[in-house]
């Protein structure tokens, strides 16, 4: 909980700034309301929280809930004015959004001020994101709407049910803990980020290169690979800026790594020195797409289906076998064989090795300049499978290119890399 006691407020002052937070967060949710000229608007989702906030102030359970049928039945009328005047499921939103406001009232009052701000936020995007949202809902295919059921049993079924302890396990004479929570909330981190640029580039992937390499790489870098060559075989013109999208491509893989690297460490203490090497990827692969692409030319994507539990159990097979190879090499050839692991894993997938480095940093097995060295490997090795991919180009200049600026990417982070460690 974080409270205004913190800021050195008295007792009284604290309340008095949890109330008008209260009805700043209910005028905040109720703009969109009045912008969409809805029956309840800014001032009465601002009365809202503050009646939240003031039933929850006289600590009387039952007031509170009285004053949350009363929230219900008010929205209940509403919807049913909704019926006579327009599409039932506005007014059923309103209604919603009104409890809702009601309920960041008493959060607030309660001292959960980061949550309250966070559920208020959360709900006016939902809010503001409306025809986006239906029309992402509406468009989706059969096999997408599949593969979001299969995403919702991985995240929500499977990883209850995991142990939250550490699990001990054996390798020979080798022994180590696997955090399981942490290693399929990876996999599903991961597959998330692959769902929501799925999505992007569904809907916006055909209106410029950057949209197309960037979240084409983070749903997937070999597509966005496949998509150039087949462009530059049937138009040898279109060079430029498929030199550019596979860049954008390892900009977006080096992004998703060092989400994972900072994401995944603030127990242990986070990987700050992968800041800089993945972020030197990230800003040298933008730098060099912009400066040879044709940002005039747009490029449609056809990527498979966003997610399948299959797939995910692959990654998460590939990632487990990753994690005790490489906790085995280092046990058997020390930090060497570990560096060997992850170079080997990023062929495959970047994303396993980095996860694997995270996870072993997390347990204590390496040290933080280990781990870091571990991701840029498994980065490096992916930005090398891409630059050999186009070899498979009939244009030979094209390939050198790709190769060449991939090398002086590599370069430029490795250096960076040594500076920061050593």
């Amino acid at each position: 909980m974080i409270a205004l006691t913190t800021l050195g407020l008295s007792p009284v002052g604290d309340e008095v700034g949890r109330i008008v937070l209260a009805a700043a967060l209910g005028m905040f949710l109720g703009i969109e309301r009045e912008w969409s000229q809805k029956s309840a608007g800014i001032r009465t989702f601002a009365l809202l929280s503050l009646l939240g906030a003031v039933f929850t102030l006289v600590e009387a359970d039952s007031l509170l809930v009285v004053g949350g049928l009363l929230v219900i039945v008010q929205g209940v009328l509403l919807a049913a004015e909704g019926f006579r005047d327009e599409a039932a499921g506005l007014s059923l939103t309103t209604s919603v959004s009104m409890l809702v406001a009601y309920g960041v009232g008493a959060l607030v009052m309660q001292s959960y001020i980061l949550e309250g701000v966070t559920v208020a936020i959360l709900s006016s995007l939902l809010l503001v994101l409306k025809r986006e949202l239906h029309s992402f809902a509406w468009g989706l295919s059969r096999a997408e709407l599949r593969s979001a059921t299969e995403f919702a049993i991985l995240a929500f079924v499977v990883y209850p049910l995991l142990p939250a302890a550490p699990v001990p396990v054996s390798v020979g004479e080798l022994s180590l803990e696997l955090e399981l929570r942490v290693a399929w909330l990876l996999v599903v981190t991961v597959a998330g980020i692959g769902i929501a640029n799925y999505a992007i580039v569904q809907t916006y992937g055909g209106r410029g290169i950057a949209v197309t390499g960037f979240f084409g790489g983070l749903a997937s870098s070999t597509a966005v690979v496949g998509t150039m060559l087949d462009h530059v075989r049937q138009r040898p013109a279109a060079a430029s800026y498929a030199l550019a999208a596979i860049l954008l491509a390892d900009a977006a893989m080096a992004l998703r790594n060092l989400v994972i690297a900072i994401a995944f460490t603030f127990e242990r203490g986070i990987l700050y020195q992968s800041i800089v090497p993945l972020g030197a990827v990230a800003i040298g692969s933008v730098a060099v797409a912009a400066y040879t692409a044709d940002w005039t030319e747009s490029v449609e994507m056809e990527l498979d289906s966003p997610f399948s539990l299959r797939n995910a159990l692959v990654f998460g097979g590939i990632f487990l076998v990753v994690l005790v190879a490489s906790t085995v090499a280092r046990a058997q050839f020390g930090t060497g064989g570990l560096y060997l692991t992850a170079l080997l894993s990023g062929l495959v997938s970047s994303g396993a090795g980095t996860t694997s480095a995270v996870l072993l940093y997390r347990g204590g097995a390496v040290d933080s300049n280990t781990a870091t060295i571990a991701i840029l490997l498994a980065t490096a090795a992916s930005i090398a499978v891409k630059a050999g991919l186009t070899i498979a180009s009939p244009d030979r200049r094209f390939a050198v290119r790709v190769a060449l600026w991939s090398l002086a990417l590599l370069a430029g982070a490795t250096a960076v890399t040594l500076a920061v460690i050593l």
